[in-house]
């Protein structure tokens, strides 16, 4: 069980990380932001491409899983963040990644 909450720490840790390598750059393009903005986003995307290379399988795998991880942080981050509060075709299909997240890691084998 500590594995599976390791991995889903890591998973939103990673996430994260990408989000906020993407929205700095974003604030900076479409909000008119200070350039500097760039420096920690890059940094982020950085620690992004790091903590990918944590998790023991194979990268495809990881990538994959992780996709859906990334869909539920989005969308956190649209109402958090946003302040636009996700619809329930939103929620259905943060469900429905979270379901693939756990039959892709699930059925993980060795190698």
């Amino acid at each position: 069980m500590s594995a599976v909450l390791s991995t889903a720490g890591l998973f939103v840790l990673t996430a994260l990380a990408e989000i906020v390598g993407c929205y700095l750059p974003y604030l900076w393009l479409r909000k008119g932001a200070s350039a500097w903005l760039l420096v920690p986003g890059l940094l982020s995307l950085m620690l992004f491409a790091w903590l990918l290379t944590l998790h023991p399988t194979a990268s495809g795998r990881v990538y994959a899983a992780y996709g859906g991880v990334y869909v539920a942080a989005a969308l956190a981050w649209l109402w958090l963040v946003d302040g636009v509060r996700p619809s329930l075709s939103d929620g259905i299909g943060v469900a429905l990644c979270l379901a693939g997240t756990v039959v892709i890691m699930a059925g993980t084998r060795p190698g």
